[in-house]
């Protein structure tokens, strides 16, 4: 892809003209389901074209974005962290919404469209459990049952956000099958959508499957870039130079960079699972090491072997334990107007313990590996101005944190 054709996407995306009419970001994207389901997403590419922009819709939406999610989140200053790291460092606070991360933007914005379409109960998928919480209270909030589907490992290592989920009212179903993950938890999903795709609605957590849904999810999550972009200019001074977030599917960073990417001053970085170490099975690094194909109705980035076949991811996150990412991502490297690179599982784990004793936050595993590929640019960027996603917290991750004994080398008074 050549200078001239990158602009050419990057100018079509900024003006709204991308995905096009096929639900293509470019060379990604588009819709690959089984012919039982496209009336279903035609139904729903109806409702995203008609009902989501309609004045009516978005008054509700804004509604409950104000009154019950509790936006607009913080913009923090981190001073002892900042004086660490020797740059001048603002978190985007997510963690501070209602049910404790960004996946509630799109929890209560597709809630509500299921609810406009006539829907008579939700489908929905997890990893790390926020999303699948934040679907269980938004169906509690608008009055639709909610059935959940979770892979088993993830059950075990997110207990305390199956609980909520279920406190909620879903019914949280343990995947068996697959990798047992948040792939095989999409694979039962979509099953039980193409049981009934007309009375049932799929309420998708990220910014991947078919064509709506990235453009949707984009577009229910681009409210954390619009209020970072703003809060950074009145609060700090103006426009950061460097924005990180993490990229599982992608839905808090591409709602995050979305408030930026016309500022070519801005770099922007996605950071991805690096995991154990760079072997296929070892992270969760799709744009970081895989190649193109089809997954779960899109086209995009995957990790497979040399026989095609779907690879298991490893991270320490659940979130972040996927082995595609959305088109729009995949696009956003190709073009060049986002970096992507890697944080390892010990790198996140210091991250995450620095955060906590320097500041008071306790942040999610999947945001504390922005957190660490922040701290490595930072380092060789002295007193930049540095904007970080903090798109969850932590609390969800105390069984897993549990079993990692602290470093302690973050404890002693700066």
């Amino acid at each position: 892809m050549d200078m001239k054709e990158r602009e050419s996407l990057l100018t079509a995306l900024l003006d709204g003209r991308l995905p096009d009419a096929n639900g293509r970001f470019g060379p990604f994207g588009g819709r690959y389901v089984p012919e039982t389901l496209m009336p279903a997403l035609e139904r729903l590419t109806h409702g995203v074209q008609h009902i989501l922009p309609s004045p009516e819709f978005q008054a509700a939406l804004v509604r409950e974005l104000k009154s019950w999610i509790g936006r607009p989140t913080a913009l923090t200053p981190v001073p002892t962290l900042s004086k660490r790291w020797g740059a001048d460092v603002w978190l985007k606070r997510e963690d501070l919404a209602h049910t404790g991360a960004h996946k509630i933007n799109n929890g209560i914005g597709q809630a509500l469209l299921a609810k406009a379409l006539g829907a008579k109960r939700v489908v929905a998928e997890t990893g790390a459990g926020q999303h699948g919480v934040a679907a269980a209270a938004a169906c509690a909030r608008v009055g639709l049952p909610c059935t959940v589907y979770m892979g088993e490992i993830d059950v075990a290592r997110q207990a305390p956000n199956v609980d909520r989920m279920r406190r909620f009212g879903a019914t949280v179903v343990a995947v068996k099958s697959g990798d047992r993950t948040l792939r095989a938890a999409i694979d039962e999903a979509i099953r039980d959508w193409v049981s009934d795709p007309i009375g049932t609605y799929y309420l998708l957590g990220s910014a991947i499957g078919p064509h709506p849904y990235p453009y949707l999810v984009r577009q229910l999550q681009v409210v954390i870039g619009r209020e970072a972009r703003a809060q950074m200019q009145s609060d700090a001074g103006g426009l950061p130079d460097a924005v990180f977030a993490c990229v599982g599917g992608g839905s808090n960073a591409i709602g995050l960079f979305h408030g930026f990417l016309a500022d070519r001053g801005v770099k922007i970085f996605g950071v991805e699972a690096g995991g154990r170490g760079p072997k296929l099975g070892d992270h969760s690094a799709t744009l970081s090491y895989g190649k193109p194909g089809v997954l779960h109705g899109t086209h995009t980035m995957l990790l497979y072997d040399q026989h095609g076949q779907i690879q298991e991811t490893h991270s320490i996150s659940a979130g972040l334990d996927y082995p595609g990412v959305g088109p729009e991502h995949a696009l956003l490297q190709a073009i060049g107007r986002v970096e992507y690179v890697t944080a390892s599982d010990d790198e996140t784990l210091l991250a995450l313990e620095e955060l906590c004793s320097s500041e008071g936050i306790l942040p999610a595993l999947e945001s504390s590996h922005a957190l660490a590929a922040a701290q490595r640019w930072a380092a060789k960027n002295a007193g930049a101005r540095v904007l970080i996603g903090l798109s969850g917290r932590g609390d969800k991750d105390m069984p897993i944190l549990a079993k990692y004994p602290m470093a302690g080398r973050h404890h002693a008074a700066a």
